[in-house]
């Protein structure tokens, strides 16, 4: 029921934002508190957010919403590892499997990797819709079992519980609906509470930018990248950011079990383009998170020599099993769920790959059963595709540009679509690197990491699939 102390106070709020006034630390955390306990309405609550989402929070205010998440639930306490536990993040894009490669890699260096994550909804999926593919594995650990299979294994995946951050589990459903998902402010808060209360002691932020990510531009980028390592400074947590072009999909496989494929692919020491370089970057920076000895030629030699030699994809196997997972579809991943094959796209012209159109291949994805609309929706583990080509190769007519698969009616216009998401032009195009900056630490540094993989060039025309 509402109550008119706690309306009194949300409207207090959303008049003086209007005003450009700032709102102090007990107003943002008791708003939130009655949001919570029902004594505001939604509509309340969301003229509040879209108030926020016009005139900005600034960086106190930001810290503050940070914190009162945090609050508004229980934490995880990860100290009695005795080891210090880390964790990465990324804000979302196509075909978007870093933590199925980083996670059991670091976790293979010795240092444990602790990662609460969620379903996907729209052109992106998310961690856990991958992971389900694997029949049997429990991605909804309580707090006891977190920490159980920690210990056991050195890394941890589940989905986020209830009691962890409530605040903010509500406020983003609220905006979801509300057009106000976009806001950086309300966006860096909900990320770092969630890894504040998650109990890690060092995370290393993927921000993603262009037409395959949530935020549009490279400013955008490092502006959300920036507020939540000054989140991070303000609570004392250790923090880098890696920012990371999604001009077109990481890696060639869009779809939950394909890309769970790709993945163990680059565990056993397959080089992916992009997505390898970026998963190595990103492990790397995780691994000296986790021990601020090792500058960055030890830490890339200890990320390689855990993939060549086999570790890391043992530590995902036996993370599985402690998970209640079916190893058999590890040892063979064609065991894991398969859609049917429904349709080619191929190359209209000769020429070079100049462009991909990384969101109309994610929205084709969804629209084969790989993804959902609505948080309800069931999705088809096995449904997506599968690129052949990527920004840079050289094609022929006829070519292969994707394959599809999934159950769908009308596959022709999925094709034709498709087929214009991409460009072939007469001229080799200026390749951008995925890894575009890393920022944190004592100084912002350009990508990749000193000391990466330059032993393990790419093929040529490398498609793993054809």
């Amino acid at each position: 029921m509402t109550s008119t102390k706690a309306v009194e106070r949300v409207l207090g709020a959303v008049h003086a934002k209007r005003k450009g006034e700032t709102l102090g630390d007990e107003t943002l955390a008791a708003v939130l508190e009655d949001y919570l306990g029902g004594r505001i309405a939604d509509y309340q609550m969301a003229a509040l957010l879209a108030t926020v989402a016009c005139t900005g929070l600034t960086r106190t205010e930001t810290v503050a919403l940070t914190r009162a998440y945090v609050h508004s639930g229980s934490t995880l306490d990860l100290s009695a590892l005795g080891r210090r536990v880390v964790d990465k993040h990324s804000t979302g894009g196509v075909g978007d499997k870093v933590s199925l490669f980083v996670v059991p890699v670091v976790a293979a260096c010795g240092v444990p990797v602790a990662k609460l994550t969620g379903q996907g909804l729209g052109f992106m999926g998310g961690t856990t819709d991958k992971l389900s593919s694997i029949s049997g594995l429990r991605m909804d650990l309580g707090t006891e079992e977190v920490i159980d299979v920690l210990n056991r294994t050195g890394m941890v995946i589940s989905g986020q519980s209830d009691d962890l951050v409530p605040g903010d589990l509500a406020t983003y459903a609220l905006r979801d609906v509300t057009g106000t998902v976009d806001s950086l402010p309300l966006i860096a808060a909900s990320i770092m509470s969630k890894k504040i209360a998650a109990g890690t002691q060092g995370v290393v932020l993927d921000v993603k930018y262009g037409p395959g990510g949530v935020v549009g531009s490279e400013q955008e980028a490092t502006e959300l990248a920036t507020l939540m390592l000054r989140i991070a400074q303000e609570v004392g947590l250790p923090a880098r950011a890696v920012l990371s072009d999604m001009q077109q999909p990481l890696g060639y496989a869009v779809g939950n079990s394909l890309e769970l494929v790709e993945a163990l692919n680059a565990l056993q020491g397959k080089w992916v383009p992009r997505y390898t370089e970026l998963c190595v970057t990103i492990a790397q920076l995780m691994l000296q998170l986790g021990r601020p000895e090792l500058d960055a030629v030890a830490a890339a030699a200890e990320v390689s020599e855990a993939i060549t030699s086999g570790r890391a994809l043992a530590t995902f196997r036996t993370w599985v099993e402690a998970q209640g997972g079916d190893t058999a579809q590890i040892d063979d991943p064609s065991k894991l769920p398969s859609a049917p094959h429904v349709a080619t796209v191929r190359a209209a012209s000769d020429g070079w790959i100049t462009g991909i159109e990384a969101r109309t291949i994610g929205t084709a994805a969804t629209q084969l059963g790989a993804g959902r609309f609505t948080y309800e929706q069931q999705i088809d583990h096995g449904a997506g595709l599968l690129l052949g080509r990527q920004v840079g190769d050289r094609v022929r007519t006829g070519d292969v540009l994707a394959e599809l698969y999934g159950t769908v009616d009308d596959v022709d216009a999925i094709v034709a679509t498709l087929g214009a998401a991409f460009r072939i032009e007469d001229h080799e195009p200026d390749l951008k690197p995925v890894v575009t900056a890393i920022l944190g630490g004592k100084r912002a540094v350009e990508a990749p990491v000193d000391g990466g993989p330059a032993e393990n060039p790419a093929p040529s025309n490398p498609s793993p699939w054809w």
